[in-house]
């Protein structure tokens, strides 16, 4: 009867799949198992490798994801997917040992604890074959915000290495985020019941093969699920993103409008142009320049799990992006123009604009650029 299933979000981990699937099965000798790779449609092949050794071994399963990334989300569709009564979520790049998931499935078993997980910085543990002393601070600094927070007192509640009955997690996976959050810290902050946790010391490794998946936008993920805990109900939190962007964009769009209306303004003005030439001559600008900034930030930040890659992708998203926008840059531009005319100060008129433009902007590019038909 099937005891235990481990869930390992990847992304092109494709080296690493045989060897750690050889591990689980030394580690978990005599329990009975399975392993799901959750892939986000490595471009490396990941899901086929892993679907290529499930051929022989029905312990082996695989959920290929198409047109979305995330290890939080992965995690979640990985626990959900099994009929095992306990999951366990790890890496499967090797920093995490799977020497522990005996010691941990007896912990919970036993009754000793709702959550069992491994941590970086409990007593015996180590993190010195990582060999990133610059991560490991990190790591520290977001742990300690982390429990300042949502209250959560671990020593590490950032882990990614754990496990739970499969019933806990159920129950709430509808509140949990799954956007940017680490999903150990997600489901303690989102159980209402307190979850008895037990920790592990790990000994943390470095990654066997490849690259890690963690790139510039942890900090910002991590931030925006916080977020989420807090307002994502009240605001969704795509839409927080994409206006946290929006008010930058609005930032450099104001910088452009002042440098024109400083540079040319008083040249204008003094010519036979209409007074308001130089007016719309630097909106015009500013919402060209603001649009193109707001596009790379989205992309790389807000759409961060779907970010489009390579030239010809990007400009064909930067075209669709102006082109879902162009009808809010006119509503933008003629707007504040027309509120310039009947006194309105440039400045005020301008932010007007890019408050209406906003909404506008959001619906059509998070379905066309970013979303089913991008």
């Amino acid at each position: 009867m099937l005891q235990l299933a481990v869930i390992l979000p990847t992304y092109n981990e494709s080296k690493n799949i045989a060897s750690m699937v050889e591990r689980l099965d030394k580690a978990l000798a005599g329990i009975a198992w399975e392993a799901i790779f959750v892939d986000d449609n490595s471009p490396d092949g990941t899901a086929n490798v892993a679907r290529a050794i499930g051929r022989t071994d029905p312990r082996i399963r695989v959920i290929e994801r198409i047109g979305r990334r995330g290890l939080a989300s992965a995690a979640i569709e990985g626990m959900c997917a099994s009929a095992a009564p306990i999951v366990a979520v790890m890496d499967s790049d090797h920093q995490h040992d799977p020497a522990l998931l005996p010691q941990m499935l007896a912990a919970i078993t036993s009754g000793e604890c709702d959550v069992a997980y491994a941590s970086r910085f409990a007593e015996g543990a180590s993190t010195e074959a990582w060999g990133r002393p610059d991560r490991v601070k990190a790591s520290g600094l977001a742990n300690a915000i982390a429990r300042k927070v949502t209250g959560v007192q671990l020593s590490d509640p950032m882990s990614g290495f754990f496990m739970l009955p499969a019933a806990t997690l159920r129950a709430d996976a509808h509140r949990l985020s799954g956007v940017g959050f680490k999903i150990l810290l997600d489901i303690l902050a989102t159980v209402d019941a307190p979850l008895r946790v037990k920790e592990f010391p790990l000994n943390f490794a470095a990654r066997a093969e490849g690259e890690s998946k963690l790139d510039r936008t942890v900090v910002f993920e991590f931030l925006i699920g916080l977020y989420d805990k807090w307002l994502g109900r009240i605001i969704p939190t795509r839409f927080a993103l994409f206006g946290t962007v929006g008010a930058l964009g609005a930032l450099v769009h104001l910088a452009v409008l002042y440098v024109v209306l400083h540079l040319f303004g008083r040249e204008l003005a003094l010519s036979h142009y209409p007074k308001e030439t130089a007016f719309i001559v630097g909106q015009t600008l500013a919402a060209i320049t603001a649009m193109t900034f707001n596009f790379v930030l989205n992309n790389e930040l807000t759409y961060a799990d779907k970010r489009l890659r390579g030239f010809f992708p990007l400009a064909r998203g930067w075209l669709k992006f102006a082109a879902t926008c162009a009808f809010g840059m006119l509503a933008n531009i003629g707007v504040s123009t027309a509120l310039v005319r009947v006194g309105f100060h440039p400045i005020s008129a301008a932010l007007v604009g890019i408050v209406l433009a906003s909404v506008w902007n959001f619906a059509l590019s998070n379905k066309f650029v970013w979303g089913k038909y991008g």
